[in-house]
């Protein structure tokens, strides 16, 4: 068995008995990735030697019997929006096709105080503005499933590298589902924290809730392991005080026969394609049969897709409307969108979204005085092709805009509970299929013990034909609208092809 294989809970064991020196583990990455990512194109820059000797200093921490950090030696990808000192963060944009930071943002820096060691960047949207991973600098990244299928986003670099064991953890960020979205499509983990739990010393509005930070990784066990190294407060973020509380590891045993379940397939409120919603069904069935108590939940959360026009449009105009001045022609088309109905949105309209935003809130807060869970599905379509930018209609309904379809996710969004994205089999067409877990706001360690019991259930992962993944998909580096990056600045830029 390659040392790829195995799980970030295990890898962590193995190094720390001596069986497995982190030379070894990465080197064995670095190859994999070659291998495997021309086929999905989720890995953009790197930087091996770095890398290569972050290992070796890791294996000498090992060797002199230190006490080791909880992550020691194990690779990371980093989602291309978050920044890397000495490594291209392009965000997938144009402008900032040779951007190389000088610091670590305030999470990269505490997963290199924890002993992972930065391995590259995964692939984002133009911005990370929507759900499929797309963007003039790297291409698209393709599901590993097929590659001629999109693999969600904005972090679907991260999920497409889990899927294919090319890395063990990498990171994420999620305001309208970009942590959840990608896992379910790919049949990983995705981890939407509480607002505050995971520091991010970058977010233009620091009050704002709207945006997080967080684990991605290829089950439950390894997602609490790599949360656990990345909780606590920052002075750069006026939210990171508010912790849940724990512990995130070693977790819990929850006991599934004892669990209360409200479940729902559209919150009464989005347009579910029939077949998942067939698929949904058939889970609720099975789990109904394992735990305590199984209820729907007779809700219509209509109110929120204003709600979340407003706030999300809130977030773009604080983050790129001097640059919609100063340089509009480097905005993605999703960013000018969401600038423009930013500019038509009033003070009114902003009062009107809090308040529908805290009624949301109190509603989910209200359901969880009887119920422990809430399931519901996370994307209301399986995989389309990479091609099409995003879902415009579903089950008839026409999509109001690029992000509508990311409904069963942005609802929870404002509920601004932590929710899991959890693979679960597949669908009818042989596609992973994922479970929305969602908990009480600040019960981040309650919903990983709760979600590692459900696992359980679901059985393993599904994994893609990774064989077949050896075949190089050149159409999704179609896209890119300059020449290949180049090695400067200390960085080591490979293309992803």
């Amino acid at each position: 068995m390659s040392p790829v294989d195995l799980s970030a809970v295990a890898l962590r064991d193995a190094i720390a008995r001596k069986d497995l020196s982190p030379v070894e583990l990465l080197r064995a990455c670095l190859d994999h990735i070659d291998a495997v990512n021309p086929a999905v194109n989720a890995i953009c820059a790197r930087d091996d030697e770095r890398a290569l000797a972050a290992a070796r200093l890791a294996e000498q921490q090992v060797m002199r019997g230190e006490p080791l950090p909880p992550l020691c030696g194990l690779p990371l990808g980093v989602k291309d929006l978050q920044d890397t000192a000495g490594l291209l963060t392009t965000h997938g944009n144009i402008r900032l096709r040779g951007h190389v930071p000088a610091h670590d943002n305030a999470l990269v820096a505490r997963l290199r105080a924890a002993g992972a060691i930065v391995t590259a960047k995964t692939n984002v949207p133009d911005s990370g503005a929507g759900a499929n991973t797309r963007n003039p600098v790297w291409g698209a990244t393709g599901n590993p499933f097929n590659p001629d299928l999109n693999a969600g986003g904005s972090s679907g670099g991260s999920a497409a590298a889990l899927a294919t064991d090319m890395l063990p953890l990498c990171t994420g960020s999620d305001t309208g589902g970009s942590l959840r979205i990608p896992a379910a499509l790919c049949g990983v983990v995705g981890l939407r924290p509480s607002p505050g739990l995971v520091a991010n010393d970058a977010r233009p509005l620091g009050w704002s809730a709207i945006s997080v930070l967080g684990p991605m990784a290829r089950d439950v066990s390894d997602t609490a392991l790599m949360l656990s190294a990345c909780v606590g407060p920052h002075p750069m973020d006026p939210l990171s005080g508010l912790q849940a509380t724990g512990p995130f590891w070693p977790l819990p045993e929850v006991d599934l026969s004892r669990l209360r379940i409200g479940f729902t397939a559209d919150f009464g409120a989005c347009a579910v394609d029939p077949m998942i919603r067939r698929v949904f069904a058939d889970r609720i069935a099975g789990l109904a049969r394992q735990v305590a108590h199984c209820e729907p939940l007779d809700w219509n959360l209509e109110e929120g897709h204003r709600c979340f026009d407003v706030i999300r449009a809130e977030s773009f105009l604080a983050g790129f409307e001097a640059l919609s001045h100063t340089d509009p022609d480097s905005l993605a088309p999703n960013v000018r969108a969401n600038v423009a109905m930013a500019s038509r949105i009033t003070l009114s309209d902003r009062a009107q979204a809090h308040l529908v935003q805290t009624r949301i809130f109190r509603q989910f807060q209200r359901a969880f005085e009887s119920v422990d869970l809430i399931v519901a599905p996370v994307t209301p379509l399986s995989p389309f092709p990479w091609t099409e930018p995003y879902a415009t209609r579903i089950d008839g309904v026409e999509q109001r805009n690029y992000y509508e379809w990311l409904s069963l996710s942005y609802l929870v969004t404002l509920a601004t509970c932590p929710a899991l994205s959890l693979p679960c089999g597949t669908d009818e067409r042989g596609m992973p299929f994922g479970l929305q877990l969602i908990a009480p706001l600040h019960h981040d360690a309650q919903l990983l013990a709760m979600a590692r019991s459900v696992e359980r259930w679901c059985g393993a992962r599904p994994r893609p034909d990774l064989q077949d993944l050896r075949t190089p998909r050149p159409a999704l580096r179609s896209l890119v609208t300059h020449p290949p990056l180049r090695h400067g600045d200390g960085a080591t830029t490979l293309t992803a092809v």
